[in-house]
């Protein structure tokens, strides 16, 4: 291997192991902040925002008048043009003298002008586009915050799920451990004779069924770290760890806000409750946009002009002067028949307005049944929690007990093994009823209005 692929090596592992120490710090406000600064949905969220920041200023614009220079430079060749030319006296090559003349078949001329418009009067089109730009403006920087929110979600429940299947893999390993035991034990036992050949081959597949549930719950916690990894936009090959949050039992509990509660705290912070109003509010300036297809439009229009031509005996400057000449008018535009367009179009904008009203009860109804969902998932996930305590706490006795009497030769191992299929069984469902009251619990709050921080 050439010295540069070694250098570059070292680099990659030194940097994987930075990025590991740093990652181990990382909490769920960590990562939150880490993906709202690179994902790469949400800067594009960002310049849909900054465009509709500049079609303000496109409608703004129209409001003030239009200015233009132009000019145009002509040349005209007239080959059998005979009025125009010079005569000059020439030696006739023997003493005596005669008169020449040459003809200017070539012409130049030059224009200038300078003109300027501006819309007076056009059934308040002009402004309501201002109105109807400012408001996609609102919905845009609306547009940002749902992502924002929707990359919170998504962070937390991943966070969640990988604080699950780390506990997951922690419990597998106890249990691998545990059944490695009892088989150390049951070899023993069998090699004088207390128990029989099928008992050992139990504890052996006991054995291959933890080490199994192993390998499946670090599968699992990796899957997870990995789509971790992709919504951060991190695209390297190195671990990422995060910091398990303290008192992860007592927020399992926190006590829950009623539905009518936290149904109305979130119809005032929710960014798509707001998005739902001003697209009705769009659809409304909408249709005064239509309708000012009615009224007619009355421009202003002023200009400015000069010309100079090759021909005239004056010099540039003073034609330009003397051949100056100005212009205002006033132009007057009255719809008739527009072969139904107007019409058309209010039609079509007043459809969209109901369908903007339509689509703000979907949205609504749709936020109550999110939120009574996070509600009951969380209430119930709290119950089976407490239940779940009580139960692991009956298994982890019995399991004690019979893996005592199995010691003791009172208990065979299938007895054992029940225990212990028992104890694992109620260890996994603590896990996610304690991990889902979490999640709903904070989402809830996060609907709220609250972050989530746990």
């Amino acid at each position: 291997m050439s010295k540069r692929k070694i250098a570059v090596a070292m680099l990659l592992s030194l940097a994987c192991g930075l990025m590991a120490q740093t990652s181990q710090q990382w909490s769920l406000k960590d990562c939150i902040d880490y993906s709202l600064e690179h994902n790469i949905q949400l800067k594009m969220e960002k310049l849909s925002l900054e465009e509709s920041d500049i079609n303000v200023k496109s409608a703004k614009a129209a409001l003030f008048p239009s200015l233009s220079l132009s000019t145009s430079q002509n040349g005209r060749y007239q080959p059998y043009f005979d009025n125009a030319g010079s005569s000059f006296v020439t030696s006739d090559g023997s003493g005596g003298s005669r008169v020449s003349s040459s003809q200017d078949h070539f012409s130049y001329s030059g224009s200038y002008g300078i003109n300027a418009r501006v819309t007076v009067f056009n059934g308040g089109q002009n402004i309501n586009n201002i109105k109807q730009q400012k408001v996609a403006r609102n919905i845009a920087e609306l547009s940002v915050k749902e992502r924002e929110n929707n990359l919170k979600e998504q962070i937390a429940k991943l966070f969640v799920q990988i604080l699950y299947s780390t506990d997951a893999v922690e419990v597998s390993k106890a249990t691998l451990a545990a059944a490695q035991e009892s088989l150390k034990q049951g070899e023993a036992k069998f090699e004088v004779g207390k128990i029989a050949r099928s008992e050992v081959v139990q504890l052996q597949s006991q054995v291959s069924s933890a080490e199994y549930q192993l390998v499946n719950s670090e599968a699992q916690l990796a899957q997870f770290k990995l789509q971790l990894k992709q919504l951060l936009e991190i695209t390297d090959e190195c671990d990422i760890m995060i910091a398990t949050p303290d008192a992860a039992d007592a927020l399992a509990l926190t006590p829950l806000a009623t539905i009518n509660e936290a149904y109305t705290a979130a119809l005032v912070c929710r960014p798509e409750i707001e998005s739902s109003k001003l697209s009705t509010e769009s659809s409304d300036i909408a249709v005064k946009i239509a309708r000012a297809g009615y009224y007619p439009t009355i421009s202003l229009n002023a200009g400015a002009g000069t010309s100079n031509n090759d021909g005239n005996e004056e010099s540039f400057g003073h034609q330009m002067k003397y051949n100056l000449n100005g212009s205002v008018g006033l132009s007057l535009s009255i719809p008739i028949y527009d072969n139904r367009n107007t019409k058309s179009n209010i039609q079509k904008a007043k459809i969209q307005k109901t369908n903007s009203l339509l689509q703000g009860q979907s949205a609504l109804k749709e936020l109550y049944s999110t939120v009574e969902t996070l509600w009951l998932d969380a209430n119930s996930a709290q119950k089976k929690f407490i239940s779940a305590r009580s139960n692991v706490e009956s298994a982890q006795a019995s399991y004690d007990l019979v893996s005592e009497q199995f010691n003791l030769g009172l208990k065979n191992a299938t007895e054992l093994l029940t225990e212990r299929s028992n104890l694992l069984q109620a260890q996994q469902e603590l896990l996610q009823a304690k991990y889902t009251a979490i999640l709903n619990m904070q989402l809830l709050k996060f609907y709220m209005g609250e972050d989530i921080l746990f």
